[in-house]
């Protein structure tokens, strides 16, 4: 089997910002260490100092985020179509060797735009993607209606799927949003011709198979988790309930906020957001740290009785379980995330209905008992410690999606006619 020796990632951003960035850039500097060339293709710097210290090239555009680009009228359009970004990643990928290297994207939605895949296409240059969230096939991404605070279940791209408004922001952002989407899949050739993809959960691969092109090889690989082992957390001994992450209406915090005062437990959270103050008025008592860096957060999980991971929309993974049961700390998550693949029910952790505060209060409750604490922790760290989700597994297991790419022969091809080329 072929083994490719150049690998150029391509995401939105040189720094990390987030768990996408995080896999990307980390799975860049470990393949670097492994000797093989590394590039890393991104638009919003500036770089992290690891990548070269690692040896990982870096190709930056620095660009804006199109969130924060001060020009809108710039925004609007390079988040449609990112000229210089194709311009640019067709460059470098024409002065590599098609025999031996392969494209790995990871995150294009912020700055890059669906640009980045014309390119690679046209460079004929085997490429796979990992599936974050589900921005392939939904317009916001999220496959999650932002007014009703709910999981959507409308087809995407479908006329009702166009005339609901399900934005963050106003309407009008999300017919922008559907121009994104309809111009990533007449342009952008995405999902349609996706060559590899890889999943990182059953729910996610489950959710977005309808939506891939029916002989595109679907691979599994596991997200890192960056946790040493060592002994065990006592979660019998700690008294908070803790939430990590964004503070954000879709990530739940203000039904365990609402919760924890139900159940009389203390309740810390760490991250931020726009629900900081929200928080606030209906748990005066919890704890708000901000965003803390990682050996904190492991801090904060480590003096914990348990991880509440309430989020009311499709998780990919749920990368955060799989911290806390790496220190020992048993979790509570919903039923509709992908998380419910990392915990059994009443062994690791409790499994609550998605947005029931009841039964979140109900399950936060039975965790406040020492001894359920201590012995779903115990499990939690020995399942996990079975097969850990360390950096070196997840890299092997990319080693072999790369070699099983070069070697394979693509079908479908696009014709000249198809590939787009902006001048």
């Amino acid at each position: 089997m072929l083994s490719p020796s150049h690998i150029i990632i391509v995401n939105d951003f040189a720094y990390i910002n987030g768990g996408a960035s995080q896999v990307a850039l980390s799975s860049a500097i470990a393949l670097a260490r492994n000797g093989y060339r590394v590039s890393l293709f991104a638009a919003v710097g500036p770089a992290m100092p690891e990548l070269e210290k690692a040896g990982v090239e870096v190709s930056l555009l620095n660009q804006y985020e199109i969130v924060n680009d001060p020009n809108r009228n710039r925004a609007l359009m390079q988040g449609l179509w990112n000229t210089c970004a194709y311009r640019e990643l067709l460059s470098l990928l024409e002065k590599c060797d098609n025999n031996n290297t392969v494209v790995h994207v990871h995150g294009w939605t912020k700055s890059l735009s669906s640009s980045v895949f014309a390119a690679i296409q046209r460079s004929n240059i085997p490429y796979v993607i990992t599936i974050h969230d589900f921005f392939l096939t939904c317009p916001n991404g999220g496959l999650f209606d932002y007014r009703k605070n709910a999981i959507c279940h409308l087809p995407p791209l479908s006329l009702r799927c166009i005339t609901t408004n399900c934005d963050k922001r106003q309407y009008p952002h999300k017919i922008w949003r559907v121009v994104r989407q309809v111009t990533q899949k007449y342009f952008g050739n995405v999902p349609g011709r996706l060559q590899h993809v890889i999943t990182i959960s059953d729910l996610s691969e489950r959710i977005m198979r309808s939506y891939l092109p029916a002989k595109t090889p679907v691979y599994r690989v596991t997200n890192p988790v960056f946790i040493d082992k060592k002994p065990p957390a006592t979660p019998a001994y700690n008294k908070s309930f803790v939430y990590v992450g964004r503070l954000d209406p879709e990530k739940g915090p203000l039904l365990f906020a609402e919760s924890s005062v139900k159940a009389g437990v203390q309740a810390l959270f760490v991250g931020d957001g726009v629900c900081h103050e929200q928080v606030k008025q209906i748990a005066p008592s919890a704890m708000i740290t901000g965003w803390l860096p990682p050996k904190r957060v492991e801090q904060e999980l480590m003096a914990a009785r348990a991880l509440v991971f309430p989020s009311l929309w499709y998780e990919t993974l749920g990368l955060t379980v799989l911290e806390a049961a790496a220190v020992g700390v048993p979790a509570i998550i919903p039923d509709t995330s992908a998380a419910v693949e990392m915990v059994e029910e009443e062994v690791t952790g409790f499994i609550f209905k998605n947005g029931d505060v009841d039964e979140l209060t109900e399950k936060i409750v039975q965790l406040n008992d020492p001894e359920t604490a201590s012995r779903m922790g115990k499990a939690a760290y020995e399942r996990y410690w079975d097969a850990p989700s360390t950096v070196e597994n997840h890299v092997a297991q990319l080693e072999q999606v790369y070699r099983k790419m070069a070697g394979y022969t693509r079908v479908d091809k696009p014709t000249e006619k198809e590939l787009v080329e902006i001048a």
